[in-house]
């Protein structure tokens, strides 16, 4: 199994263009005990597309991106990256693959920016730690953070330490990015900026699937948006069609409350 690489972008050499991979779920089903909290999820993500998932708060959305990346077993259905089924990888195997970036940014408050880039590199890759350094330095100079390498989180503003987290899942290179609501926890004034550096990975061709209640932004950057309810995908096609053209009254009603 080839995992794609980033390669350089001679437009700008700091920035990667990514080849992301294709994602796969086949009647996914998940549930907390005796609660069934996704019912029989089937969805298609092509390979450097972004979809994005909306919905109302309880429809399944974020347990559906736990169950990608096994923070959350399946109880049935499957999980395919770039073809080949992820549910019998080792889970910390397949996350260096399929990156996440949560609402709450989950940094290591005693370390500095860089070092939370770099932890995983060497912990987890096993890369030597000098190099795990200087490419933590260059992931956090792509999300615009250079000058803050050397700050530790509480330093840093709500939309920096998003930045951090992000950098920090790039710098696993994965295959495919998932977003958990990452602008919900940020001032308003923030939140522009962490979705331009999203958009920014779509259009260099990385694979994401982003849980968003930023209309505009699912209207204006996603390829495929999916609307969820009640555990299930009640709508998915493009921007076009879901936002300016709703069939169900479900995803109707939702547009009219929060459009």
């Amino acid at each position: 199994m080839n995992t794609p690489a980033a390669t350089t972008n001679p437009a700008n050499p700091d920035h990667k263009t990514f080849q992301g991979s294709s994602l796969e779920l086949r009647n996914l089903t998940m549930a907390y005990g005796d609660i069934k909290v996704l019912r029989n999820v089937s969805l298609t993500v092509a390979p450097g597309t972004t979809t994005c998932i909306i919905g109302p708060s309880g429809s399944g959305k974020s347990t559906l991106l736990r169950g990608i990346n096994r923070l959350h077993e399946p109880q049935s259905g499957d999980v395919l990256l770039a073809g080949d089924s992820t549910l019998g990888a080792n889970p910390d195997t397949l996350r260096t693959r399929i990156g996440m970036v949560f609402q709450h940014f989950n940094l290591f408050p005693d370390h500095t920016a860089e070092e939370n880039v770099a932890l995983a590199l060497w912990s987890v890759k096993g890369m030597p730690k000098a190099q795990a350094m200087d490419k933590a330095r260059q992931r956090l100079a792509e999300v615009g953070l250079a000058e803050r390498a050397d700050h530790r989180p509480r330093d840093l503003s709500g939309g920096q330490q998003q930045r951090v987290a992000i950098a920090r899942a790039l710098a696993m290179e994965p295959e495919v990015m998932l977003f958990d609501e990452a602008t919900s926890a940020l001032d308003p004034e923030l939140v522009k900026g962490v979705l331009n550096l999203m958009a920014g990975l779509g259009a260099r061709g990385m694979t994401m699937v982003v849980v968003t209640h930023e209309m505009g932004f699912a209207r204006k950057v996603a390829d495929q948006v999916v609307f969820m309810d009640e555990g299930e995908v009640v709508e998915a096609g493009t921007p076009a069609q879901l936002f300016d053209n709703p069939r169900s009254e479900r995803l109707q009603r939702f547009l009219s409350e929060v459009l």
